[in-house]
């Protein structure tokens, strides 16, 4: 699962040929969620709450980029990398 960006320690990927809503996968110390790209809300797995607030603030920042790769991984194409919250 490519690695799509990554601050504060989270790290956020991407499955190609992902079943749908459109969702990122998040990565924390140990924690592990889904978060859907529309809402930007966590809809599986669990999520310290701070990590969790920045991850859905760096979702709306960047949810054009964040559809636009899922798109592209449903066509097979490249998916690219999104900036971290700064």
């Amino acid at each position: 699962m490519p690695v799509i960006s990554t601050f504060y320690g989270i790290i956020i990927r991407m499955n190609f040929n992902d079943h749908n809503p459109p969702h990122f996968h998040a990565e924390y110390q140990g924690f592990k969620a889904a978060f859907d790209i529309r809402t930007g809300k966590l809809t599986a797995g669990d999520f310290p709450v701070n990590a969790k607030k920045l991850v859905e603030s760096w979702t709306k920042l960047h949810r054009a980029e964040l559809l636009a790769n899922w798109e592209n991984a449903v066509e097979a194409r490249p998916i690219e990398r999104i900036p971290g919250m700064e």
